[in-house]
């Protein structure tokens, strides 16, 4: 056990010192050219900073009037464009030969077969119609005295 917590402490230590290389290093990588006045703003600036952090909200509204200061915008968020509704789609005057296949109507198959027997209705109906009025006809004759009117 006592292993352990030394390799422990040895992964610490030697991650320590990467973290101090690589601040060293970011260092190097943004200090100015020139070794003027501004470093010695830019460290007074920096203790200024610690001294009073800024805080940023982005999703929370503070009450406090100085913390509101804070608060960051919301993102503007670009417009989606959708790349395959955006294409219009390509007018084909090909017919489907699938579509010719099946029926217009549901009930095709019901009509082809009940077809004959309504032509026949269809005709009784036509020669009841024609006998009904034939008599209202004679009716009318027999009861106006010979005078029948024509409309």
């Amino acid at each position: 056990m006592g292993t352990e917590e030394e390799s422990i402490e040895q992964a610490a230590a030697s991650r320590r010192e990467r973290l101090k290389a690589l601040k060293a290093a970011q260092e190097l990588l943004n200090a100015p050219d020139e070794d003027s006045a501004q470093p010695a703003e830019n460290q007074t600036d920096e203790t200024n900073e610690e001294d009073n952090p800024s805080m940023k909200f982005r999703n929370y509204v503070p009450h406090d009037k100085q913390l509101q200061e804070g608060k960051v915008a919301p993102p503007v968020l670009p417009k989606f464009e959708d790349p395959v509704a955006a294409t219009p789609p390509a007018s084909e005057e090909k017919e489907d030969p699938f579509v010719n296949i099946a029926p217009k109507k549901p009930n095709w198959d019901l009509r082809r077969d009940v077809q004959k027997k309504l032509d026949k209705l269809e005709r009784r109906t036509q020669k009841a119609m024609f006998k009904l009025m034939e008599q209202q006809e004679q009716e009318k004759q027999s009861h106006g005295g010979g005078n029948a009117i024509e409309d």
